[in-house]
Formats: structure tokens, sequence, C-alpha cells
């Protein structure tokens, strides 16, 4: 027989977990989240996720393979990305500097998986406090990092479009841009992890950890509020300013070169070379801009979230919920350097020389150029 207290306690399970886990129910006492852990441990862990119970393990193994799958793809996809863009000399631009840059910290954002990993085997806080705070602190730096990266390539993207005689950046420019990002990223992950402003702390299954958007207090109701801002807010708008200018400065270009074709009684007039030209600068801005829509598709959800935590509704944030935004920001990170595979031109080319046996069926720069040349000299006069 079930002792009074225990029924009590098990009356009050907050089961919010949907439909799908209702088969998993029983009249015996329910394991709770965080069941088990005493001390800096269980201290760590926001009184919200206490009141609920513990998920299924065959939740904690989907969520597991998921983050392998993930891992995968994404280590291998960006180390792709680094290798070719730091030892290819046509790839060694300054633009691309910053490609690489974006590369580097989603890489850097997969490297944590193996503690979700590890926390998913063990059905919970595993790795305990330092686990958290090391998972929490590359997440905030690869994100926040990865935001303002998107940000200067969407200003490199407006820059080089906008102004093609003389808005390409410098070497200099890119070196001070990326220092500029760093300088930037570090103390929004530092101030959390020394816990002189927020903290990071477990969330969802206890399994993954973030900054803490769930302790109703002032200071840390006012750390959200900054942190949102300034690493959501702040590239969001310069991302959607410069590519809306990006498209209304292409819209306007064609329509002053079909209205000078017309006047001429010429179809076009751009020649075929300097169509081809376009038509690479144009895939890599496509390139760009695709992966700035991923990043607002990917972060939106996370940022939203933490207002709600913060300052809406938190019963609307059970453990199931969460963990959906938090697969979204690792989705990003092993689709951003395919996205990169397919649409830029000059990195197709080197995996095509370097990688034959993928097939990639990319022209040549070079072989076309010569082609042309020759051709043109062969051409009678």
């Amino acid at each position: 027989m079930i002792p009074p207290a225990v029924m009590d306690n098990h009356t009050e399970i907050n089961y919010n977990y949907g439909a799908y886990f209702a088969p998993y129910r029983s009249e015996e006492p329910v394991e709770m989240l965080g069941a088990g852990l005493t001390g800096e441990d269980l201290a760590a862990i926001p009184e919200h996720w206490l009141k609920y119970a513990a998920p299924p393990v065959s939740a904690h193994t989907a969520l597991a393979l998921v983050y392998v799958f993930f891992t995968a793809a994404a280590l291998i996809g960006n180390g792709l990305v680094i290798f070719i863009f730091s030892t290819s000399k046509s790839l060694r631009t300054p633009s691309n500097l910053l490609v690489l840059q974006l590369a580097v910290l989603d890489f850097i954002m997969m490297l944590k998986a193996p503690i979700f990993i590890y926390n998913s085997a063990n059905r919970g806080f595993a790795t305990g406090v330092i686990g958290c705070k090391i998972f929490a602190f590359t997440g905030s730096i690869s994100g926040i990092g990865a935001g303002m990266t998107n940000a200067c390539i969407a200003y490199d993207r407006h820059s080089t479009i906008t102004r093609p005689l003389d808005g390409r950046l410098s070497r200099g420019k890119v070196i001070l841009m990326i220092v500029c990002v760093w300088v930037y990223t570090l103390p929004w992950a530092i101030l959390p992890l020394l816990q002189i402003w927020g903290r990071y702390v477990p969330e969802g299954f206890l399994t993954s950890c973030t900054f803490d958007y769930l302790t109703d207090t002032f200071d840390n109701k006012l750390f959200v509020a900054c942190i949102f801002t300034c690493s959501y807010v702040f590239p969001m708008t310069a991302i959607l300013y410069l590519y809306s200018g990006i498209v209304k400065q292409v819209f306007a270009h064609e329509a002053a070169l079909r209205e000078q074709a017309k006047k001429m009684n010429v179809d076009s007039l751009r020649s075929n070379q300097n169509s081809s030209a376009e038509s690479a600068e144009v895939r890599i801005a496509k390139a760009a801009l695709t992966v700035c829509f991923l990043y607002i598709c990917s972060w939106t959800p996370y940022g939203v979230m933490s207002l709600i935590g913060a300052f809406g509704d938190s019963s609307l944030l059970t453990p199931a919920v969460t963990m959906i935004p938090a697969l979204a920001c690792k989705g990003v990170a092993c689709i951003d350097p395919w996205v990169y595979a397919i649409s830029h031109p000059k990195y197709r080319q080197e995996l095509q020389r370097r990688m034959p046996w993928l097939q990639i069926d990319e022209p040549d720069d070079n072989v076309s150029n010569t082609t042309s040349n020759t051709a043109n000299s062969a051409a009678p006069a």
C-alpha cells in the first residue's frame, strides 16, 4: 500500500508532456526530474523543472541519436569548410575570413554535444555543475559569435554589391571586425560563468544547459532583457536592414539595365563574361542570405522562449517544449557548411579538385577563361 505522503506527492506531479507520453504513466510513484541529486547539483536546477516527472528513457534515447547525427554532420561539414578555406589560396580572400570564422563557431557549437549525449545516456544531470558550465559557456560563445558574424557577412555582401567599385573590404578591416566580434561576445559568456551577472543552469530534461531565464528576480530579468537585446535584436536588425538594402539595390540595378537596353533596342547590356561574374557574385550573396535566414529561424524560438520564461507565463515552458528550440540551435550548425558547399562556386571547385569522387560538377574559372582566351586568339581579325 502506498503511504499517504507518497500519494499526495503523486497527485501533484505535473504530467504536462502531452498525449504521447500517456502510455508511460502508471499508478506507481513516478520519478521526478532532479531525483537523486543533492548539494550543488540540486541547487543549480531552477525550481521550475523540479515539479515535472522525468521523461521516459525513449525520449532521452531519441534526443541522443539526433545529437549524434547533428554532431557528425556539423563536424564533418564545418571541418571541410575550415580545411578548404584555410588551405586554398583562391579562397583566402578577406570576405572568406568571415565564412571561416562562422565555420569555426559552428564547429565549436557541436564540440559540446558529447556532454549532452552522456547526460542523455544517464537520463539526467550526470556531468553536474562543471559539465553544465562547459556546455553553456561553449554554447554562448558559438551562438552569440555566430549572430554577430552573420551580421558582418551581411555587411560585407551589402558593401560589395551596392558599391561594386570600392566596396570590397580589405583584409585589415575584416580582421578588425573579427576581433570586435570576439570582444563583444566574450563578456556575455563570461559574466554568467563567473556568476557576476546571471548564471548557467540546466534546462528541459536537465541534459542541456543555458543561461538562467526562469529565476524571478529583477537582476535576472534585467540580464535576460540585456542579453536578448545585445545578442539577438542587434545582429538581427543589422541582418534584416543590410539584406533588404541588397534586394533593393539589385532590383534597382536590374530595372536600370532593362530600361537602358530598351532605349538601345537590344535584348541585354550584359556580355557573357560579365554575366558569369555576376552569377558567381549573386550565388555567394544567396549563400550568405540563406545562412542568415537559417540563423533567424534557429535562434528566434530560443529568444522567444527566454522572454516567456523571464517575463511571461513560465508554465508554458514544459521540459519537452524547451528541448525543441535547443534542437533548432544545433541544427543550423550542421546545415550552414552544406549551404556553402551547394552555393559557393569557388568552394565547390576546390572540393572538386581535392575530392573528385564527390562528383561535383562545377565549371573551373581557370579552364573557362583559358578556353575563352584561346578561342578569341584563334578567331579571324
